[in-house]
């Protein structure tokens, strides 16, 4: 195990000023109402759509009370990730693409205390104002600034990407799979010219999520860019089909939360595919946990993304440090055998 222990990991579940303003906006809102909404959205994504689906402020409500709080605990399993592979990397200044209603800049000023300066774009004109408004409600200052200093921008993400000012950290969540498919590594260089230091890219974790941030990944490991997670390497990824890579996040659930999603358990697992792509080479990588590992009686075997590829870590319970080790072992953890 490394001697050095890893950052304080971010809590999954939305901070106590994002759940304050959301539930300061919906206060006279029928929850049957923003229900009814969140469905009609979630069919559109289902059968292809995106984001245009969004056309109100009561839309928009609807969309942040249905998914915000898988999108920001996704956010921040993908920062926790980050910071334990480039542990030095303390970012200044960041472009959000794709904002919404500010999900991850939210996740980003938890995770990066220095964090001073946000941009944020996207072409959702109700996300935009969303966000702006829960911003200006919000308990960081830097979030606060992004109203005051109106740096969040109305505009498609390939037309504003071009020539904007780099920023340390740049992040794309869940928008390339709304990008035309002939335009996905223009995207992804565009992005790429927009990073001073990281870049993260989140997608939905299906396997057209993850065809999508490999195709990205290979684009911009071809331009100088290094793998800083999941992947311990930079080679082409050793999974094979039906197989993809792709990782979960189990989140609490509000009451609002049950009820508008019209369900029962007190939690949800929101699964994604990601990638961070850095401008400095990381440190020695560990191996990462591809799927949660199964635990007997008599061993603990694990799955297991390494410099090697793909390989079956099993520790049995009669060498007991390791065993104990890797009880610990979560999905999407990174870890030394």
């Amino acid at each position: 195990m490394d001697a050095q222990a890893p950052p304080t990991r971010i809590p999954p579940d939305l901070p106590p000023d994002l759940k304050a303003g959301l539930g300061k906006l919906a206060h006279r809102m029928s929850r049957n109402m923003i229900a009814e909404r969140a469905a009609a959205q979630s069919q559109s994504y289902r059968a292809g759509g995106g984001s245009q689906a969004i056309l109100t402020s009561d839309d928009a409500l609807a969309y942040a009370f249905a998914r915000m709080p898988a999108t920001y605990a996704a956010a921040t399993a993908v920062f926790n990730a980050m910071r334990e592979t480039l542990p030095a990397f303390q970012p200044r200044t960041m472009l959000d693409i794709g904002a919404g209603p500010g999900t991850a800049a939210f996740a980003a000023v938890a995770a990066f205390e220095i964090l001073a300066d946000i941009r944020l774009i996207d072409a959702n004109a109700s996300l935009r104002n969303l966000g702006l408004t829960l911003m200006g409600e919000a308990g960081s200052e830097t979030l606060q600034q992004v109203v005051h200093r109106q740096s969040y921008s109305h505009g498609d993400a390939l037309v504003m990407l071009a020539g904007t000012e780099p920023a340390d950290l740049v992040v794309a969540s869940y928008l390339a799979g709304e990008i035309a498919g002939d335009e996905l590594a223009r995207f992804a260089q565009l992005l790429w010219a927009a990073t001073a230091g990281a870049l993260v890219v989140t997608l939905p974790g299906t396997p057209e999520g993850y065809r999508r941030i490999l195709q990205m990944r290979g684009e911009l490991i071809a331009a100088g860019a290094h793998v800083a997670a999941p992947c311990p390497h930079e080679r082409p990824c050793a999974l094979r089909p039906p197989d993809w890579c792709h990782f979960a996040q189990r989140l609490p659930r509000s009451r609002d939360h049950l009820r508008i999603k019209g369900v029962d358990a007190p939690f949800e697992d929101e699964k994604f595919s990601y990638v961070v792509l850095s401008r400095a080479k990381p440190p020695s990588l560990g191996a990462r946990v591809l799927a949660p590992p199964k635990i007997t009686k008599g061993a603990i075997t694990a799955k297991l993304c390494t410099e090697r590829g793909v390989v079956t870590d099993v520790a049995a319970r009669r060498d007991l440090g390791a065993y104990r080790r890797r009880k610990s072992w979560r999905w999407g953890d990174s870890v030394s055998q």
